[in-house]
């Protein structure tokens, strides 16, 4: 029962902080296309885990978290006033490479594709 409130609490918090970094002014944030990928909230409500993924170079994305670690006090009273919690979670930000790493198996799958050396089929 608990697990599906925290759930729903997690879910709350990813698109209030979605929203509110779309309003951050810090120019290292505004730097790369920024979007939260998963949010994981703490049982007591008091931290939340948030995976970012950022589309660029990973110069661009070491930017983007320094520019999000700096902002994260007013991330937190934005998402504190957009979700109606007793206490606004701490923000922890970790960047998320699932995206990254996505892309580069699917390009080796289309280049193996592309020369014909893929396993599995049979040559008579």
């Amino acid at each position: 029962m608990a697990s599906n409130r925290i759930d729903r609490i997690s879910e709350e918090v990813m698109k209030a902080l979605a929203e509110a970094i779309r309003s951050v002014k810090d120019p290292r944030v505004k730097n790369g296309l920024v979007s939260v990928t998963h949010c994981e909230v703490t049982g007591d409500l008091r931290y939340a885990k948030v995976f970012i993924s950022v589309l660029g170079t990973p110069e661009q994305a070491k930017e983007v978290m320094k520019g999000l670690k700096s902002a994260s006090g007013w991330l937190r009273r934005e998402v504190g006033h957009m979700v109606q919690l007793r206490y606004a979670p701490e923000l922890v930000f970790h960047l998320d490479s699932s995206m990254t790493h996505g892309a580069h198996i699917s390009q080796v799958i289309h280049d193996l594709e592309r020369t014909g050396k893929m396993g599995g089929e049979d040559e008579e």
